[in-house]
């Protein structure tokens, strides 16, 4: 059962909190065996029940210890980004990333991370209004502010408040696989894989009025991943110009029609593997992406490792979670 403990320190929103403690510690949403062990740690209040905001007080046994020993350490948004941090919270990161936990920062809780100096050399992701501070206050830090998160496996920066669901539901993939991670994000009634980063939120001149029309359209394409669709196949469908389905599909969901395909065909190549003994040609055909060798090639870059890697390596990981 991996371990989970969720930093708290006087004055943090509550949001950044609320959301891991919903996803990975609340009984009513249905879960695998060996599921989290969900540990919120008061850290830097001398006993007191830290604040979560102006209403609520976040009443816990666990502290320090709990935090340093846990597999991954989550840390929910900074109560003052012009200030310091806790440096007992600072020591207890290093500390746990030297044990080898995964550190996972969410919204503005990258300036915590960024203060113990895991982050110098490294891209990280923070909410958007707070970038240009984040970079200028840790110059080390390569600040991007267009992405949902950063994931460099030991280290992961989310972006702002929404995007910590974003990240929760990452690490619930990484942890146990696409299905689990669908059927989580189904319960949430929250999208498995937001397409697009922040850039489709950052305040412009003339800001494009989102587009919400298109739902019926990417429900169309999700059921025929399969097929070689196009642009044009996509606009007829739309009853729209493929210039004008382009347009709204950016600002809809930040990025081109054909980047979305290719990131839901990865997606449905991760469940087959997960799901199936399908040889990797037959899931390349499934999902979509044609050869075996072009499975391979978009499947590694996106993911990191090989199919045949990644199906080992995901049925390696379940075999040794109880029952």
């Amino acid at each position: 059962m991996p371990s989970i403990a969720v930093a708290v320190t006087d004055g943090i929103p509550f949001f950044e909190l609320a959301i891991p403690c919903h996803i990975f510690g609340f009984d009513r949403i249905q879960t695998p065996p060996g599921w989290y062990d969900l540990r919120v740690c008061a850290i830097g209040t001398d006993g007191a029940e830290p604040r979560t905001g102006p209403w609520f007080h976040a009443q816990t046994p666990y502290g320090i210890d709990e935090l340093v020993t846990a597999d991954t350490v989550l840390v929910p948004g900074s109560a003052d980004v012009h200030g310091d941090p806790p440096d007992e919270l600072v020591a207890a990161l290093r500390e746990a990333h030297r044990r080898g936990a995964r550190l996972v920062s969410l919204c503005s809780g990258a300036f915590t991370l960024a203060a113990t100096g895991l982050l110098d050399g490294r891209t990280a992701a923070t909410h958007w209004m707070y970038a240009a501070l984040l970079a200028a206050r840790h110059p080390a830090v390569t600040v991007d502010s267009s992405v949902l998160y950063v994931d460099h496996g030991d280290v992961l920066t989310g972006a702002g408040s929404t995007a910590a669901i974003d990240v929760c539901l990452h690490l619930v993939r990484e942890d146990f696989g696409t299905e689990t991670a669908n059927s989580l994000a189904r319960q949430l009634v929250a999208p498995a894989h937001r397409p697009g980063g922040q850039a489709q939120y950052i305040e412009t001149p003339l800001p494009e009025r989102r587009d919400d029309s298109l739902a019926p359209l990417l429900h169309w394409a999700t059921e025929r991943l399969r097929r070689p669709l196009t642009v044009a196949d996509l606009a007829r469908r739309a009853n729209t110009s493929p210039r004008t389905l382009v347009r709204r599909f950016h600002a809809a969901t930040g990025t081109t029609p054909m980047q979305w395909l290719q990131t839901q065909r990865i997606g449905r190549a991760r469940e087959l593997l997960e799901r199936t003994d399908l040889p990797v040609d037959r899931v390349a055909e499934l999902s979509g992406l044609g050869s075996a060798a072009n499975l391979r090639r978009h499947f590694t870059r996106t993911v990191g490792v090989p199919p045949n890697d990644y199906r080992r390596s995901y049925r390696a990981t379940n075999a040794t979670r109880p029952a």
